[in-house]
This record gives C-alpha cells, sequence and structure tokens, in this order.
C-alpha cells in the first residue's frame, strides 16, 4: 500500500471525525517515525507490512473515538512537545489564552504556581518563557505528576518544582500568579458523553455545583498563598463567566475581567487579591480583552 492510498482508505473511513485527513496523516507519520510533510513529499512510497498493519490498528481505534494524542502520545502546545496518557487532560489550544494571560502579569522574578496540572503544559509554558521564575505545579493524581516531570525532563525545562497535592492541600509558600484549569463540567453535562472527552478522566473534568465547585474552592483558599495584589486566574466553561466573576467579587477580589478565547467565548477570569479593603465591585462587571 502507498503512502496516498493509505491517506485514502483511512479518510474515507474516518467519517466521524471532523478532521479526517489530519488525523490519517498524523497517525501515518507516526508510524511512520516522520513528520507529515513527508507523507506529501514521498506519495508514492510504499509502506512495509509491518507499517500498514500498525496504521490499520491506529484507525481502527480511531473510528472507535480513541483521541489522536493518546493514540501517538503526544500533543502540542505552546510549540512544546507534550506526552500524553490517559491518567490526565489532552491539553486543549483554548488553555494558550490563560498561558498568555499569566504571562502578561508576571515579571522575571514571579513566582507562580499551577494547581491541577496535568501534563504540566501551563505551567512548563510558562517557566519556558521566563526561565528566571520559580514555577511550582501540583496535582492530586500520582501518575499525572509522574508525567509532568517526565515532560519537563525531556524538554530540559529546569525551573518547575511539581508535587502531589490535592488543590493547597500540600502547597508551601506564596505566590505572585496563581493559575488553574480545573475540572469545570458539571456532572450531568451532555458533552460528556461525545468526542475525546469520553476518554477522559472525568476526575479533572467534572465538578459538582453546576461545575462550580472546585472554581469556588481555589478562589477561597487562594487568599492564603496569594502576595499581596497577586492575581488568581482560572480557566472555566463557556457558559460560566458570569458565575465566575460573582465568586470573585463576593471574596473580595478586585480588577475582575473576563478574557475570550480563540471561539469568542468567555474562557480566563482573572482577578486580584490585597488584603487591603477595597470599594465594592459589581458582580456583573465584565472586560473583555
Amino acid at each position: 500500500m502507498r503512502i496516498d492510498d493509505a491517506l485514502t482508505w483511512a479518510k474515507f473511513l474516518l467519517v466521524t471525525s471532523d478532521s479526517a485527513l489530519l488525523d490519517a496523516q498524523i497517525l501515518l507519520a507516526h508510524v511512520l517515525e516522520k513528520e507529515t510533510v513527508y507523507l506529501m513529499t514521498w506519495p508514492e512510497r510504499d509502506l512495509s507490512v509491518e507499517q500498514k498493519v500498525a496504521f490499520e490498528a491506529l484507525i481502527e481505534q480511531r473510528i472507535n473515538g480513541v483521541p489522536v494524542a493518546y493514540l501517538t502520545g503526544i500533543r502540542e502546545f505552546w510549540s512544546l512537545p507534550l506526552k500524553v496518557n490517559d491518567s490526565t487532560l489532552i491539553p486543549r489550544p483554548d488553555t494558550e489564552i490563560l498561558v498568555e494571560t499569566a504571562l502578561a502579569c508576571c515579571s522575571p522574578q514571579s513566582s507562580i504556581l499551577d494547581l491541577g496540572t496535568g501534563t504540566g503544559a501551563i505551567i512548563l509554558a510558562l517557566a519556558s518563557e521566563l526561565p528566571n521564575t520559580q514555577c511550582f505545579a501540583v496535582d492530586f493524581n500520582h501518575d499525572a505528576v509522574k508525567l509532568a516531570i517526565e515532560n519537563a525532563t525531556s524538554l530540559n525545562i529546569n525551573n518547575v518544582t511539581f508535587k502531589q497535592s490535592n488543590w493547597f492541600e500540600n502547597v508551601e509558600g506564596m505566590f505572585d500568579v496563581i493559575v488553574s484549569n480545573p475540572p469545570y463540567i458539571d456532572e450531568n453535562d451532555h458533552h460528556l458523553n461525545e468526542g475525546d472527552v469520553r476518554f477522559e478522566p472525568l476526575s479533572a473534568l467534572v465538578a459538582t455545583e453546576n461545575g462550580l465547585s472546585d472554581i469556588r474552592l481555589i478562589a477561597t483558599q487562594a487568599q492564603r498563598y496569594l502576595n499581596e495584589n497577586g492575581s488568581l486566574m482560572i480557566e472555566h466553561g463557556f457558559e460560566q463567566g458570569v458565575s465566575v466573576r460573582e465568586i470573585f467579587a463576593s471574596l473580595a477580589y478586585h480588577n475582575i475581567k473576563t478574557i475570550k478565547d480563540y471561539g469568542d467565548n468567555d474562557r480566563i477570569t482573572i482577578a486580584t487579591y490585597s488584603a487591603a479593603p477595597h470599594a465594592p465591585i459589581s458582580p456583573t462587571h465584565k472586560e473583555i480583552k
């Protein structure tokens, strides 16, 4: 079977995928241990029997819904190739908005904490851009912490300390910036039965109180770990912007604003905390960057 024939065959079978050709190209390049550009440069090259069998097996799994990132074991985030597995969420492009937001708040000497780090995507992106910062990251899942450490090692990023912790349970010290992409999907949300999400760990997706319980807990406890005028920023669902701003306002955060993602949906809410009193803030205040 030629490369171009293999891609045509796979694209025909992956009718339920919105990115059938791209999925096929990534999986075939993975089997061949080549970049995807190789497929377009040498479409007439033949696959070996072993390569054909391996590719067909991956396509079958993809037809059954297994995410491409889990099949290849790699997902790029912030131009960093990250190892992924089914102990963590697959990093999403929209989460890069959280990285951009954090970078705008950080100085080269900032101390940063990432809660629920998963693959380490967020903190490793920040650490790669700010090599002189003190970066810390926690996750309650031991396998996720192990994976994040592996990613830091493979990327030669040395300014991050990873620790197993249920949110702030094992966190010490004070921070200038706290970031988190916590579980924020309601347990009855129909999206849990659709697409790649079906294969990702529910513990990293689902929260009670209409998806807001972990966000509320983080916002409440973060005050004890933020330096004066430190920033808290949390990724959330596209319909949760108002609710998250209300939570922040009720806890006396100020400079509250919600930032949209690449699809023009509410995605990140950021606020500043100070022990000094501030004027009351309207919980419906919204500033879009």
